[in-house]
């Protein structure tokens, strides 16, 4: 009980506002010195081998370099682009520019992935417009930052890169087992606003079509959706014919968007310098957290808490679908106040050994953990997507619009949830 005690002191300090890594690994420390006879300060002897073995895996190169290649790309104007050809392609369609909204959203997760960038990015184009033509504050809100998180799950995701390397899967199995439910959540939400538009007209109305002909707004937006495409073949392609493993893969996405922003002329040093430094600090920051939660799951399991967890789910509960209905609850509560960060290297790993002793698929159950795991960025009161788009674009909406609209996404992503858990072979489609 010990080990569980860890875990709450750990969220304690959590609300309290200290970083993550100083919370958990603080909280290890406290608890190794409160119980020398138990385990004692010599627990963190292995520390700094589990610190050089991070620091030597293959597989979380590709993050800072996926990172980067988005940052980039941020600054390319792609997604400018891209929103001005697709809100002139479907505003005449009650719900067209949210539609629009959420296929962007769906082209910047397959090609950027960062959600702080996609929303913020979203946020300060599309709102304005959105608010403009009379779109019911909430449903854009709602619409940007669920649109803006489809990265999370949409491969090349960072989220997937994390549990592949936990989880002792293959990422690029991962990859293409996340393309149908992907695609499954984009056409949710796209089905949810134009049943929402039909059946109430007033909270999306359709924007007056401009005298441009069809075919002119057609090939403008497929000149628009080509060069990130490509890129997206390139990157994905790569990993899904065995040319290339995700690090090396991630690496030909950096040279790509590089190119492509200086084939826009929008690349300058000035840019480089700015990918840089945030892909270091986002970097660390991800990497401080794998350290303190290393930290913390030395002591936890010196603590035998993961042989407790083990018998609760195996013996107390006794059988695999209570298992994975109760590890979806848990992780979903967990994440109104964690990160998935967080969630990935403390949470997964004590229930990758049980998944593995009920026979359950790993690919699928690492698919319906990053499901799940993308809803935190949505949910109250410590969704991020929530603050980046609050922060981009200040008073223009409320925080309570923001959050009475994201409400029927996160249904949407339990129902995608939900249906992947019924239909487990629809992952492998790609396959």
């Amino acid at each position: 009980m010990i080990g569980v005690l860890m875990f709450l002191t750990a969220l304690f300090f959590l609300l309290l506002g200290i970083p993550v890594a100083f919370a958990f690994g603080g909280v290890a420390i406290l608890f190794a010195l409160l119980f020398p006879w138990d385990v004692g300060l010599q627990v963190f002897e292995l520390l700094p081998f589990r610190i050089y073995g991070i620091m030597q895996n293959f597989t979380l190169m590709a993050v800072p370099l996926f990172i980067f290649m988005g940052l980039v790309l941020e600054k390319s104007k792609m997604a400018e682009e891209l929103l001005e050809s697709m809100a002139k392609l479907f505003g005449p369609v009650r719900g067209g520019l949210a539609i629009s909204t959420v296929l962007v959203g769906a082209v910047l997760a397959a090609s950027t992935g960062i959600v702080g960038a996609s929303v913020v990015m979203m946020g300060l184009i599309t709102l304005p417009i959105m608010l403009k033509h009379n779109y019911d504050p909430k449903l854009a809100s709602g619409t940007i930052v669920a649109s803006g998180t489809l990265g999370q799950i949409i491969p090349p995701s960072v989220v997937l890169i994390v549990l592949g390397d936990v989880m002792y899967v293959s990422v690029g199995d991962l990859f293409k087992a996340a393309i149908v439910p992907g695609i499954l959540l984009t056409m949710l939400y796209i089905l949810y606003i134009l049943i929402l538009a039909w059946l109430k007209p007033s909270v999306a109305p359709a924007m007056k079509s401009e005298q441009i002909p069809y075919k002119e707004l057609l090939v403008k937006a497929l000149k628009a959706i080509l060069p990130p495409l490509l890129l997206i073949v390139a990157v994905l392609g790569s990993i899904f014919a065995g040319i290339a493993s995700p690090t090396e893969s991630a690496a030909v996405g950096v040279l790509g968007a590089i190119v492509l922003s200086m084939l826009k002329r929008t690349f300058s040093f000035k840019t480089l310098r700015y990918a840089t430094i945030e892909t270091v600090k986002l970097s660390a920051m991800i990497f401080m957290i794998l350290i303190g939660a290393t930290a913390f799951s030395l002591v936890f399991n010196a603590f035998d808490g993961g042989d407790f967890v083990h018998q609760f789910f195996t013996e107390d509960l006794g059988g695999k679908w209570t298992f994975i209905i109760v590890t979806m609850i848990l992780i979903f509560i967990l994440g109104f106040f964690v990160d998935f960060i967080e969630i990935s290297f403390i949470v997964v790993p004590i229930l990758v050994p049980i998944a593995a002793s009920f026979g359950i698929d790993p690919i699928w159950f690492a698919v319906l953990i990053a499901m799940n795991l993308q809803a935190s960025f949505l949910t109250p009161p410590f969704g991020f997507a929530l603050f980046y788009l609050k922060g981009a674009v200040g008073d223009k909406v409320t925080t309570g619009q923001i959050y009475k609209g994201v409400i029927p996404f996160i249904l949407l992503q339990l129902t995608a949830l939900a249906i992947l858990m019924l239909w487990p072979k629809i992952i492998y489609l790609f396959d």
